[in-house]
C-alpha cells in the first residue's frame, strides 16, 4: 500500500506535474472538509473523497480495509505536527510519498521576520496542558504553538494571565497563505479578548525575563481558617521533596493536600512530573485554586472528598505518594494507596507522633516495603518530624 500525502496552503492550490500525475492516478482521497473545498477541483471522476474526522481510528480503519493506495491532503508540512506522522505510527508497513509546503509557523515567522529555530515548538492540537504548562515553569523565553478550536489564542491566553504569566507578547497569525490572512502582534490581555479564527497559530516571547519561585515559606501560602499549623513547613517541604525521587517519576500523587503546599512546590521544582491531589476539606479547594495561582502553578488535578471511597479506576499510576493526612485511617489509605502504586514507586510520610512512626513502619513491613529513610527534623519550636520514605518491592 502507498499513501501519497500533500501538503497545501489555504488557498486554492497549484499542482506540480507529478502532483497532478498522483492524483490522476489514484481512486481513495482523505482529508479534511476545507481541503476538499479547497482541491475538489482536481478530483478524478471515480474519487472516493474521506473526511478526516475524530475519532481518527474511524479513518484508520477505511484505510487498513481498503487494501489501496491513497491520496491524502493537509496542511502545511505533513511531518509537522501533522497527520503524517500519525499515518505512519498506525501504518508501519505503507510505502509513504510527501509533498510538503511551509507550515503555519513558517509562514508566520516569514511574516514576522522571526528566527523560529529559537523557539521551543509546543502542540495543544488535541492536547492537554501538560506540555504547555511545563514550558511556562521552565521559563521558556520563547514558544512557538499550534492550537486547536478548544484551545485558542484566546483560551491560552486567559489561563497564561489567570496564572501569573503576563510576561510575554504574541505573535498571531490566521489564515496564513490564504486569501483571509492575517497578522498582528498582540498582548497577553489583548489575546484575550482578541476575534481569532480558525486556523490560526502563534509565537510567544517573554518581555520580562521573570520565572516562578521556589522554596516558598509556609508564611506565604493561604492557609485553613483557624489552622495555623495545617501546613508543611518549608524545611520539611524540601526534604519531602528529595525524599519522592521525583526528578526520575512520572506522577505524583499527594493525598491529604491541604493547602496544596507540597503539589505547588512539587510542580515548580520538576515541571515534568504531573501532580494529582486529593483533599477532603471542600474549603481547601479554593484555597489550593488560589495558592496554585499565587505562585503560578498551573496543571496541578485537584479531586475533593474522602480519598479512601473515591473511585480511582480510571485513574493513571502514581509511581511517588506523598501521604500528608490520613483522618484516622492510615492503614485503609495505604492499603489503597499501594493497590494504585507502581512497583519502584515511593511512598513518603511526615510522622508527628511516635504512634503513626511505628503504625507507618509496621504496615510498610507486613506489606513488603523497603525504608529507604528514615529522618528526624525539628524547625524552630515545633516538635520533631520523622520523615520517612519507603519503596514498593
Amino acid at each position: 500500500m502507498q499513501i501519497t500525502i500533500i501538503g497545501i496552503y489555504d488557498k486554492k492550490p497549484e499542482f506540480s506535474a507529478e502532483q497532478q500525475k498522483a492524483i490522476a492516478e489514484t481512486r481513495l482521497f482523505a482529508g479534511g472538509k476545507r481541503h476538499y473545498e479547497l482541491i475538489k477541483r482536481w478530483l478524478p471522476e471515480n474519487a472516493c473523497w474521506v473526511d478526516i474526522t475524530v475519532p481518527l481510528s474511524n479513518f484508520f480503519d477505511k484505510v487498513k480495509k481498503s487494501g489501496e493506495n491513497w491520496l491524502v491532503f493537509a496542511s502545511g508540512d505533513p511531518l509537522f505536527f501533522g497527520i503524517g506522522n500519525t499515518l505512519k505510527r498506525e501504518l508501519p508497513d505503507a510505502n509513504f510519498v510527501f509533498y510538503p509546503v511551509f507550515n503555519s509557523l513558517q509562514l508566520l515567522a516569514h511574516r514576522f521576520g522571526i528566527n523560529y529555530g529559537e523557539f521551543k515548538t509546543v502542540s495543544l492540537t488535541g492536547r492537554d496542558w501538560h506540555a504547555f504548562d511545563k514550558a511556562l515553569l521552565h521559563g521558556e523565553k520563547r514558544l512557538a504553538i499550534l492550537t486547536d478550536r478548544k484551545n485558542t489564542p484566546a483560551t491560552i491566553a486567559q489561563r497564561m494571565l489567570e496564572f501569573g504569566y503576563n510576561n510575554y507578547r504574541m505573535f498571531y497569525g490566521q489564515c496564513l497563505g490564504g486569501e483571509n490572512e492575517r497578522i498582528v502582534e498582540l498582548s497577553l490581555q489583548g489575546a484575550a479578548t482578541f476575534p481569532f479564527s480558525h486556523p490560526n497559530c502563534f509565537f510567544l516571547e517573554m518581555t520580562e525575563d521573570r520565572i516562578p519561585r521556589k522554596g516558598i515559606p509556609e508564611t506565604d501560602f493561604e492557609i485553613l481558617e483557624g489552622r495555623p499549623k495545617m501546613i508543611t513547613k518549608m524545611a520539611i517541604r524540601m526534604l519531602t521533596l528529595a525524599a519522592l525521587q521525583l526528578h526520575n517519576k512520572k506522577l505524583f500523587w499527594d493525598v491529604g493536600a491541604c493547602t496544596g503546599s507540597v503539589s505547588i512546590e512539587a510542580r515548580l521544582h520538576f515541571p515534568d512530573v504531573k501532580v494529582v491531589a486529593f483533599e477532603k476539606r471542600k474549603e481547601s479547594l479554593e484555597i489550593i485554586k488560589k495558592n496554585a495561582r499565587k505562585f503560578q502553578t498551573p496543571g496541578i488535578q485537584l479531586f475533593i472528598g474522602d480519598y479512601a471511597e473515591m473511585d480511582k479506576a480510571n485513574q493513571e499510576q502514581p509511581d511517588a505518594v506523598f501521604l500528608g493526612g490520613y483522618g484516622g485511617k492510615m492503614e485503609v489509605i495505604l492499603n489503597d494507596v499501594n493497590a494504585h502504586l507502581l512497583h519502584g514507586g515511593i511512598i513518603v510520610f511526615n510522622s508527628v507522633s511516635e504512634q503513626s512512626e511505628n503504625s507507618f513502619l509496621c504496615w510498610a513491613r507486613k506489606n513488603n516495603y523497603q525504608l529507604q529513610i528514615q529522618q528526624k527534623l525539628a524547625v524552630d519550636e515545633h516538635n520533631p518530624i520523622s520523615i520517612l520514605a519507603i519503596k514498593k518491592q
